[in-house]
């Protein structure tokens, strides 16, 4: 969105829904309203398969879902046409979406974000330590190389144990060591397999084949 020079709108799919009859189909027009006023402009859902899962699940309140559901489809492929808007989803679950969002002129475009590379994962160590008093025999960069298959997350997990071990060590310690970084590896493990890793890909590249063959028939539109 910066490089665009576009307006950036963040919405975590849970926050959506109310308790209140056709408040959460409100917010969802109230977003897309929002966005049409400040075109060009980016929607990102963040856990959108808690927006939009597929419907005739019985996930949750099933009423409520399809109705937002109902309104966010309508909202992006609707009479009122979206220029200027892009929407975009994030999810950790692309099974659990409804496959009507998936359809061409909605979210057609899938693509897969692998976990971090050595090179990400020392970005994201030194973003993580920034503000974090380090001794001089810190190492990120091995700390980096031997925490292949951990997420973003994980490594800010294994940033913020190091800071709580050196802590629990002495309470007056002034800065953190690599033992305590090492003491956190000894805890935490990565989030992400091999397996996680092969199934998102595996479902991507269905998806795609279905779509490119037009067979894409979900119970609804």
């Amino acid at each position: 969105a910066t490089e665009s020079e576009a307006n950036f709108i963040s919405v975590k799919g849970p926050e959506i829904f109310s308790k209140w009859v056709g408040e959460s189909e409100k917010a969802i027009r109230e977003i897309f309203r929002k966005a049409r006023q400040v075109a060009p402009c980016v929607i990102f859902f963040d856990e959108i398969d808690a927006l939009v899962p597929m419907r005739g699940m019985g996930i949750g309140d099933s009423m409520v879902t399809e109705r937002v559901v109902s309104q966010l489809l309508t909202e992006m492929s609707g009479i009122e046409r979206l220029e200027g808007v892009v929407v975009i989803g994030a999810t950790n679950r692309p099974d659990m979406l409804d496959p009507a969002l998936l359809r061409p002129g909605r979210l057609d475009r899938l693509i897969f974000v692998p976990p971090p590379s050595l090179e990400e994962r020392l970005e994201i160590l030194k973003i993580h330590t920034r503000d974090m008093p380090l001794d001089n025999d810190v190492n990120l960069y091995e700390i980096a190389k031997i925490t292949e298959g951990f997420s973003g997350a994980d490594l800010e997990l294994i940033c913020r144990e190091a800071g709580l071990s050196a802590l629990r060590e002495n309470i007056n310690i002034e800065k953190v060591s690599m033992r305590h970084f090492k003491k956190a590896l000894e805890k935490i493990r990565p989030s992400i397999t091999s397996d996680m890793i092969k199934y998102y890909k595996e479902w991507g590249e269905r998806i795609k084949l279905v779509q490119s063959k037009k067979i894409l028939t979900p119970f609804y539109t």
